[in-house]
This record gives C-alpha cells, sequence and structure tokens, in this order.
C-alpha cells in the first residue's frame, strides 16, 4: 500500500502468521518459513473474507447468548425454576473458557483447513441436536458439547478477517473489526429473540442457530482461508497440563455463574468447588513453569507487561457487564422483554460498529493510551447517565448513555489487542498460545465474574434499600395512610371487608417500596461502574507518569554509556 515501508509490512505480515499458526517455543527442527502474503488483495476475497468473519462470529456469539440472555423465557418450557435453567449457561461456559488454549496447537499440527472444516462439522452437528431437547435434564449435556465445538469459531471469525487485508492493513482494518465483530451478537441476538421465543421457545432459538451453523459451514468450505505450514508440535504432557487448567477454569466459571443462584455461603459444594478449581490451577501453573516446552509460558505471563494487559483486558470486560449483565436485568426487573427493546439494541449495534470503524481509522501503537483514555471516558459518563434513572425509566431513555457506553467498547478492545500482540511478537510466534490464554480468559472469565459481581452487589444494595425505605414507613404519617387507601380504593368494587382492603392497599404499598428499592439498587450498579471507569482513567494516567518518569530517568545512563 502507498505510504507503507517494507519492514511495516513484513511485520504485520508475521502478526497474521503468528495468529493462524501457533508453532512450539523450543522445537528440534525450525518451522518451514509461511508464504508471503498477497501485497494487494483482490476486492471479492476481501468481501468474502469480511463476510466470513462476521458469518463465524454472529454464529459463535448466538450459540452463546441465546439461552444467556432468554433464561427467564424458556424455563417454563423445559420444565426447571430460574436456578435450574442457569445451569444451560454453567455446562456452556466451563468447558468454553478453556479450550482455545490446545486448540492453537491442534490447528498447527493438523492443519487450518482441515481443522476448520472438521471444527465446523462437529458444531453443526451439535446444534442440530437441540432440536431433540425437550426437558432440562437432556438439555445441560448438550449445551456442555456445544460449549466445546463453539469454541474454534472465536479464534476462525479472527483468522478470517485478518485475511480479508493486506499486511499493511491487518493490525489496523483487520484487528478493528475483527474485535467488533465480538460484540456484535449481544445485541442481535436480543434483537431476534421475541420472534424466535414466540414462534416456538427453545426451539425456535436454535432452529435458528442451526440455520447459521450451516450457512458458517458452508462459508468456509467457499471461502478457504490462506494455508499456513503445520508442524508436530503437539505434547502429551500438554494434555496433562490442559486437563488440569481446564478443570481449574471449568469449576471456577461454575462457581461464579451459579453463586448468586444457590448464594455463596449457603451451599457447600461452591466453597469446595472454588478450592479444587484454584488447586487444579496451582497445579498446572507448577507444571507449567517446570517444563522445557509448556502449554504456557508462565515466566513470560507473569512479566509487569503482561500483568498489566491482563489487568487491562479484564477491566474492560469487567466494566462491560454495565452493557450486559447490569443492562439486561434492569431492563427484565422494569418489566421489558427484548421484544419491547428493539431501538435501544440498535443503538448499540450502530455505535458499537461506529466505535470499532473509527478504531480502525486512527488504530497506531502510539495512540493506545489516548484510545483508552475516550474509551473509558464514554463508559463512565454513559453508566453515570444510567444511575440516574426511576421507576418510570424506559429502554427509549438510555439511547444516549447506551450509545456511549457501545461506541467505548467499539473504540477500547481494538487498542488493547494491539498492545498485547505488540507485546507478544516481541517475543516470538511461539508465545502466541499464551496470548490467546489472557485474551480468551480474560473476556470470557471476566464477563462471568462481572456478571456474579454486580448480581450480587445489586441483592446487597436492594436489601439495604429495603430496609431503609420500610424504615420511613409508619402509619402516624399521613402520606402513608393515604397511600394505602388509593392502593386499596382499586379493590374497593371486589372486596367489602375494611380489613381486607386495608391489608391489600399495604400489600401494595410493599411491591411499590419493593419495585423503588430495586431501582435504587440498580442505580447504585450504575454509578460503581462509573467511579471504576473513572478510577481506570486515573490509573491509566499515573501508569503513564511512572513510565515517563522511568524513561527520563533512563536518560542520563544512556549518554554516559
Amino acid at each position: 500500500m502507498t505510504g507503507e515501508t517494507e519492514p511495516g509490512r513484513r511485520a504485520a505480515s508475521g502478526a497474521e502468521d503468528a495468529l493462524r499458526a501457533t508453532p512450539r517455543a523450543v522445537t528440534a527442527r525450525p518451522l518451514p518459513p509461511a508464504p508471503p502474503s498477497p501485497q494487494i488483495i483482490p476486492f471479492r476475497r476481501t468481501l468474502a473474507c469480511g463476510m466470513a468473519s462476521l458469518t463465524l462470529w454472529l454464529t459463535q456469539g448466538m450459540a452463546m447468548n441465546l439461552i444467556a440472555v432468554n433464561l427467564p423465557q424458556i424455563q417454563g418450557s423445559l420444565g426447571g425454576s430460574l436456578a435450574e435453567t442457569s445451569w444451560l449457561s454453567a455446562a456452556y461456559m466451563a468447558p468454553n473458557v478453556s479450550m482455545s488454549i490446545i486448540l492453537a496447537k491442534v490447528r498447527t499440527q493438523y492443519g487450518l483447513r482441515r481443522f476448520t472444516e472438521i471444527s465446523l462439522t462437529l458444531f453443526v452437528c451439535v446444534a442440530f441436536l437441540h432440536l431433540w431437547v425437550s426437558e432440562l435434564r437432556s438439555a445441560i449435556p448438550i449445551r456442555f458439547l456445544a460449549g466445546i465445538v463453539a469454541s474454534p469459531l472465536s479464534t476462525l471469525g479472527f483468522l478470517y478477517m485478518l485475511d480479508a487485508f493486506p499486511p499493511a492493513r491487518k493490525m489496523t482494518w483487520g484487528l478493528s473489526l475483527g474485535a467488533t465483530c465480538t460484540m456484535l451478537a449481544t445485541p442481535l441476538t436480543r434483537l431476534v429473540s421475541g420472534p424466535l421465543l414466540d414462534y416456538a421457545q427453545w426451539h425456535g432459538l436454535y432452529r435458528a442457530e442451526v440455520g447459521m451453523a450451516l450457512i458458517a459451514l458452508a462459508t468456509v468450505f467457499l471461502v478457504p482461508l490462506t494455508p499456513v505450514p503445520h508442524a508436530k508440535v503437539l505434547k502429551w504432557m500438554d494434555f496433562v497440563s490442559y486437563g488440569m487448567i481446564a478443570t481449574g477454569l471449568g469449576l471456577l466459571t461454575i462457581v461464579a455463574t451459579m453463586g448468586r443462584y444457590y448464594w455463596w455461603l449457603d451451599t457447600p459444594w461452591l466453597g469446595i468447588s472454588l478450592a479444587i478449581g484454584l488447586a487444579f490451577l496451582t497445579l498446572a501453573a507448577v507444571t507449567e513453569l517446570n517444563r522445557a516446552d509448556p502449554l504456557l509460558n508462565m515466566r513470560w505471563l507473569l512479566t509487569p507487561e503482561m500483568l498489566h494487559l491482563t489487568a487491562v483486558l479484564f477491566a474492560f470486560r469487567f466494566l462491560l457487564s454495565d452493557q450486559n449483565a447490569l443492562l439486561t436485568s434492569f431492563i427484565q426487573a422494569r418489566g421489558f422483554m427484548n421484544g419491547q427493546t428493539a431501538g435501544l439494541q440498535l443503538i448499540i449495534l450502530t455505535c458499537t460498529i461506529g466505535g470499532g470503524v473509527l478504531s480502525a481509522l486512527i488504530l497506531h501503537p502510539t495512540r493506545v493510551p489516548p484510545i483508552h483514555t475516550a474509551a473509558l471516558v464514554m463508559i463512565g459518563c454513559g453508566a453515570w447517565l444510567d444511575s440516574l434513572g426511576t421507576n418510570l425509566t424506559t429502554p427509549a431513555q438510555m439511547y444516549v448513555s447506551q450509545a456511549l457506553v457501545a461506541f467505548g467498547a467499539g473504540l477500547f478492545l481494538p487498542a488493547s489487542l494491539l498492545q498485547g500482540l505488540g507485546l507478544t511478537l516481541k517475543q516470538g510466534p511461539g508465545f502466541i498460545v499464551s496470548f490467546i490464554a489472557v485474551f480468551l480468559v480474560t473476556q470470557i472469565f471476566g464477563g462471568v465474574l462481572g456478571g456474579a459481581f454486580f448480581g450480587t452487589f445489586i441483592v446487597f444494595r436492594q436489601n439495604f434499600h429495603f430496609q431503609h425505605l420500610l424504615e420511613s414507613i409508619t402509619l402516624a404519617n399521613p402520606q402513608v395512610v393515604a397511600s394505602i387507601g388509593q392502593y386499596a380504593s382499586a379493590y374497593r368494587p371486589f372486596v367489602s371487608d375494611p380489613a381486607v382492603l386495608n391489608a391489600q392497599g399495604i400489600s401494595v404499598l410493599g411491591q411499590q417500596v419493593l419495585t423503588e428499592s430495586s431501582v435504587l439498587a440498580y442505580n447504585d450498579a450504575f454509578r460503581l461502574t462509573a467511579w471504576l471507569a473513572f478510577a481506570a482513567i486515573g490509573l491509566l494516567i499515573l501508569h503513564l507518569l511512572v513510565l515517563k518518569a522511568l524513561s527520563w530517568r533512563a536518560v542520563p545512563g544512556t549518554a554516559t554509556a
């Protein structure tokens, strides 16, 4: 491309090859060099790969979110309570959170095309199994299988988007649009869920997923990825290490997903699962630290730069709970279903795309801090506006606030990915598995943990506000007596007993107090999100000042040397 240097093109090409093929950190024989990427890609190829990436991301996102955003609506058709139905989300997320760690080496050893076709075929088969589910007991194991076979779609979605652009634009347009696609499935799922549920409840949701899976399968056969060299990189100890990592992360994910439903301190198996999960992760870390050719390079992951990047990615996903867990539960608590929030979801969808496109236009390694700052300001301001809600708030009144959050999210993630890939490629392509682990664990587990934290926070704050409001209600207050009489008057045509009428009025007043305490609790959660975003800005500025001070101190020594 015009204005790009040859070293810049080689670096971009190397980033793509590192994402596609993950060679071992230490191997007996070096991998053969990958064929150079073409400098000019036909527009037809760009469009085909871009659409393939979007299709894969939407398929993967719908597989994850069709259940998560519709738990209250499908629990009746599956014959379970809300807590029991939540096992569907836990069963899906438990294997999904760690599968990509081992799949990176599997993809390298057996070839990208074979890996793509087999993984999509398995995904289609499991999607079809959902159509025969009619009860919760059979749904849970199928959701577990779905979490396994859906994991490759995330990586394939990124690879197709990178393959759509020449080397000079892979780390700008390719990275930004690929990251943006990861955030489109959630609002789109909420948009289509209403008609699908009306059509056939659970089976309506999964007929749509089967259709998306078939389209994705046809796409990967018609639009193959550019082949890359593959080599024998798997070791038998990789499976031992991965078994411990998968068990540990899976148990932690189940605890984080189910804790607020069974309550953290009331259910002994939650504590036992947490202890076993941490023990397995500790054992995996010790094992990997003592391997010459580890699955995950723990020493690199524990460097200050990687710890900082991990904190940034985790903070982003945690803050985005404002738009995922908090927004959904607040709207449902106000009595609005997915079909009544179409306008809000369209706003979120549009602004997320807008943030991704702007990121593609301005993304550069030197601009990562200001991009992060601008994104955090938007997320914080949007969350603060949401914290001003009342019991009369409707989805239409959240357009501006959620537009800010969505635009900020579209800006933030590509810059974080660029920073992470830059750190990874400095070490060599053998470290890409470790970076994939950091990215996926922070995004998947961070989302689960964010939902668990804010769900628990809302329960505590709702109880606090409920007790506080009840203390202010007394029958000695004329306004309280007048309110009870007003509420009771609605039942006067049906009830003649004055005592029963008064009891009905008190009951309705109690429901009003409960509703008001719920709104206040959500306002506290949104306000906490805003303060966390502003605190992240302060930490970012402090980090930059420390780096600047260190660079100033290094200058005299360098000059003397």
